[in-house]
């Protein structure tokens, strides 16, 4: 099987036009493949809702295009038994980083989001986008030379960035946590080196689209994630779409006010947000106060040891019989709970995911959002939700930031532009066109 997709030329060797009036159902033929992993003609049709005769050209279209592939006999169901089409997920690769407060994972992917080879460590964000971005690539280059089979040419690169991102520029906003990092062009930085197309989203937002893909979210059309790391965000899932707002701030959930107590100043400068309260980093300040004032001799003990605390040596406690510690888990999780009970009853969501580093620090925490988003919310709202935790964990990241490239490369906006060559190589200015 050839490991790059066939360019489609007409007599004269030129790309073969796609007629807009057939654009949307050859996209919509590819992304029900695409989605489904491998399928019949008859399911296509029931799927699409497109004659059998319009998905028999589109299919013939896409298999004259490399994009698609006939396999082996399906299950008959009576009949003569359907031919499987499967997508060419060998036909070029992406790479994906995504990058937290602490830490760098990068990945490459086959065009299915299949992770190929991944690498990870750790990092600071706040040494800033000249290098950290430098150290991405890097790991880029190892992940491609690590003798994994990757297949065919680059077609997107993705990231994913722990603050506020404008999604349609690809440039972070005055993030809280990244100092150095606002309106820096990192498109740009990858653009120039690769010629691929790139993109940039919050690490929530690609996290919500790797449960979705391939998580606990699969399946589910209207979902919350919320991401509790350093800070606290959400990802929102309607209709089985991402949804990211006019500029791309929607989720950011950390920042809602949860007390007028002047003296709780979040890092975005404002009082009383959540995330100042709920999130890791208040969950290590208010560790290493008790731990100070020896009120918890087990926290007071483990920072003498480590020199400094963060949640989990909350968590440690908690599991030693620390009711100090239990108790600001406990309360973390109703405030969290709190906020959730109000997007539950806004967004009437069938699913809620907690995920994020903080989410790993036991039962406890994810107890008290339950019983909070349960005993705060109208039955109604609540008859079939479900409140779970991350699938994926760390996995996540890599894992959406993949999907979200390969998602924007297979929208109707950047299909149009790409399939009568066969296939985005070199097209870098894909990222800008679009919605």
């Amino acid at each position: 099987m050839p490991s790059t997709l066939l360019r489609q030329t007409d007599g004269d060797g030129q790309p073969r036009p796609v007629p807009d009036e057939q654009l949307e159902a050859l996209l919509a033929v590819l992304n029900d493949v695409r989605g489904h992993g491998h399928r019949s003609r008859p399911e296509i049709i029931h799927a699409t809702g497109l004659s059998r005769a319009v998905v028999a050209q589109r299919v013939s279209e896409l298999l004259d295009r490399g994009l698609l592939q006939e396999g082996a006999l399906g299950p008959s169901t009576g009949g003569r038994a359907p031919r499987q089409l499967h997508f060419r997920s060998d036909g070029g690769h992406v790479l994906a980083a995504d990058l937290g407060a602490t830490s760098i994972d990068v990945a490459v992917a086959d065009l299915s989001g299949k992770v190929l080879v991944s690498l990870d460590e750790p990092a600071d964000i706040a040494d800033g986008p000249g290098q950290i971005l430098a150290r991405v690539d890097e790991l880029f280059q190892e992940a491609l030379s690590s003798g994994a089979n990757v297949p065919g040419e680059l077609w997107g690169i993705g990231l994913g960035v722990p603050g506020p991102v404008e999604f349609g520029t690809g440039r972070v906003v005055a993030p809280p946590i990244m100092p150095g990092w606002g309106e820096f062009p990192i498109r740009d930085v990858f653009t120039e080196k690769y010629g691929a197309p790139v993109w940039v989203d919050n690490d929530v937002n690609v996290m919500t689209l790797g449960e979705l893909r391939a998580g606990v979210a699969q399946g589910h059309r209207t979902v919350l994630l919320v991401k509790i790391g350093t800070g606290i965000g959400a990802g929102i899932v309607i209709d089985g779409r991402l949804h990211r707002g006019a500029q791309g701030s929607a989720g950011d959930v950390g920042h809602i006010q949860v007390t007028h107590d002047p003296s709780v100043v979040c890092r975005c400068g404002k009082v009383g947000c959540l995330e100042a309260l709920a999130g890791g980093a208040a969950l290590a300040r208010a560790a290493t106060a008790l731990a100070q004032s020896g009120e918890s001799v087990l926290l007071a003990e483990r920072l003498k040891e480590k020199g400094s605390l963060e949640a989990a040596d909350v968590a440690w406690a908690a599991g030693r019989g620390d009711a100090r510690s239990a108790n600001l888990i406990t309360d973390a999780g109703h405030l969290i709970g709190e906020m959730l009970s109000t997007a539950v009853h806004f967004l009437n969501p069938s699913l809620v995911v907690i995920g994020g580093g903080v989410a790993n620090v036991g039962d406890q925490l994810l107890a008290a959002i339950r019983e909070t988003v349960y005993g705060h919310s109208l039955p109604l709202a609540t008859r079939e939700l479900q409140v779970r935790r991350s699938g994926l964990g760390s996995r996540s990241g890599v894992v959406g930031v993949s999907t979200m490239v390969i998602d924007e490369l297979f929208s109707l906006e950047r299909f149009r532009e790409w399939v009568e060559v066969g296939a985005p190589i070199g097209m870098h200015g894909l990222a800008a066109t679009g919605g």
